[in-house]
């Protein structure tokens, strides 16, 4: 019987040893330790919170942190509550996890500074090493890289031993090995490893990262540093020379744009036409019109604003340009000082006709989507605009040879070009042909211009920029050669670009002319003569 009392008393205080326990409240998690670390409005705190936020995994660590960033997350500072307001604006008590019917009086939101911000995208970096999408895991490498947070190591192996994209395994690579290198406690051979990793990665980052290596690291470690340098030095080097032949390209190519026109105008007619630059004017203003047309009443239209420009710009420009030949350069044929000061003249009235009608400010030309945004090719940072510009120009500049070569209208210019006065009697209307071809010449000035508004100011000043250069490339690719003309424009657009960073951008086109002039003393007919009027004048 005692045996028994003794049983039953113990059992009743166990269930009252338990009881107690479930009375007394829970002992608050990582997660909501670090939330009131988040309404003690201290930047140092929220440094600190957002890092235990991304250990915890708690299944809110992303969108806290996320809102930390938008200013979403909110805290009472008399209750010491947090909150997250989602994106339909209803707000959420994160550690109890329910709805606020209204918004507490009071609210404030977690304040940033550069700290909290390099600890939020190091989270979002940490988080996001295990997302489904290849891309975040990519982009969270990269971020993970830059930060160089040791926190992240753990999950950083365990994301790198389940790895299947070899993009993204390389970036988790190079991202741990960051890491190791900074880490105070890594051995040498795991340093001297990461080093070389490094090394192979061979861009800028990777300089400084090797850079950063301590003074006073080891003699093996010195030596892989000092190896690993010389080789991104040695790459960086290489790709710098790829970089300003591109954008030299790029630069050849906005050349040919503008050049193109004033080869037909002055390779080919013989007219020293000083308001070229104003039909590049023209068509990008024209953009602007278009574009503003679509904003206001056709917005889905945008991505298509520039294919809608181009035949509009064409036809304006090229209409201007029949007008300036029939009223004034028909009169002015084989006179060319003449020539040069009437249009030089005619820019001036141009320019100041467009600050009347749309203002002396430069003007918004948008960039449609599909030419937003560049891409990484090796060492090489690609744009878009560039890009889709050298395309256009070699597109324009194919389509004129065809014109020229396989039309009715191309022979005929030809035939002027080589023997007006046989083409005459044999019956071609040689006015009529000058006024086609001067009108030619201007279109496709105008759809440089449409070009040019994509990289460049709209302005009433904007043709005064290419048309000096124009009359270079015409002149150095040989006076009346389309072929010459590519190739001079291309050639002066790398030229540019490799003399720039050593001689200055202004000191670099003196050089230019130069090196021009002194060509020209030795072959006065560019680089392709070619026998026509202009010549034989």
């Amino acid at each position: 019987m005692k045996f028994l009392f003794a049983k039953f008393r113990r059992l009743a205080a166990i269930i009252a040893f338990l009881a107690l326990c479930c009375s007394m409240p829970a002992h608050a998690g990582p997660f909501e330790d670090a939330l009131a670390k988040l309404a003690a409005d201290s930047f140092s705190d929220t440094a600190d919170a957002i890092s235990e936020i991304a250990a915890s995994g708690h299944a809110d660590s992303e969108a806290v942190i996320s809102g930390i960033s938008d200013r979403r997350v909110l805290f009472d500072p008399a209750s010491k509550a947090v909150f997250l307001r989602d994106a339909a604006g209803k707000l959420k008590n994160l550690a109890t996890g329910a709805a606020e019917a209204k918004d507490p009086d009071g609210l404030k939101p977690v304040r940033q500074n550069n700290r909290v911000r390099t600890a939020v995208d190091a989270a979002l970096g940490t988080l996001r090493l295990i997302s489904p999408d290849p891309n975040k895991r990519f982009d969270a490498a990269n971020a993970v890289f830059k930060s160089r947070d040791a926190d992240a190591l753990k999950l950083l192996n365990a994301a790198l031993a389940k790895e299947t994209d070899p993009r993204v395994k390389k970036a988790l690579g190079e991202a741990r090995a960051a890491i190791l290198i900074a880490a105070p406690n890594t051995s040498e051979n795991d340093r001297i490893a990461a080093i070389n990793l490094i090394g192979a990665k061979g861009d800028q980052d990777a300089l400084a990262l090797l850079r950063s290596v301590p003074a006073d690291a080891s003699p093996a470690v010195k030596a892989a540093t000092a190896a690993a340098i010389a080789t991104v030095e040695r790459s960086l080097a290489f790709w710098e020379v790829g970089q300003n032949v591109w954008y030299g390209l790029s630069l050849g190519s906005v050349l040919l744009l503008a050049a193109i026109g004033l080869a037909i105008t002055f390779g080919v007619m013989g007219v020293i036409n000083m308001a070229h630059g104003e039909m590049v004017m023209i068509g990008a203003y024209v953009t602007f019109v278009v574009q503003e047309v679509i904003r206001q009443h056709y917005p889905a239209l945008f991505d298509y604003s520039l294919a809608i420009a181009l035949p509009l710009a064409f036809l304006t420009a090229g209409f201007v340009g029949v007008l300036i030949e029939r009223g004034i350069i028909r009169f002015l044929y084989g006179r060319p000082l003449e020539t040069l000061l009437a249009t030089w003249g005619l820019s001036l009235i141009l320019q100041q006709a467009v600050r009347t009608a749309f203002g002396p400010t430069n003007r918004e030309v948008g960039a449609p989507s599909w030419m937003s945004g560049a891409f990484e090719l090796g060492g090489l940072s690609i744009t878009y605009n560039r890009l889709w510009i050298i395309v256009f120009s070699m597109t324009v500049f194919v389509a004129l040879l065809f014109v020229l070569r396989y039309t009715r209208f191309g022979l005929e210019m030809r035939a002027v070009t080589q023997n007006r006065r046989m083409a005459s009697s044999m019956g071609i209307k040689t006015s009529y042909v000058d006024a086609l071809t001067f009108g030619l010449g201007s279109g496709i000035a105008g759809i440089a211009g449409v070009a040019l508004s994509q990289i460049d100011n709209v302005s009433p000043n904007l043709g005064q920029g290419y048309i000096i250069d124009s009359f270079l490339v015409v002149v150095f690719g040989g006076v009346g050669n389309l072929f010459g003309t590519l190739i001079a424009a291309f050639s002066l657009g790398i030229a540019n670009k490799f003399l720039e960073p050593f001689a200055g951008a202004v000191l670099g086109k003196i050089l230019i002319l130069v090196l021009i002039i002194i060509f020209i003393q030795k072959k006065p007919r560019g680089l392709f003569a070619l026998k026509g009027r202009a010549v034989e004048a």
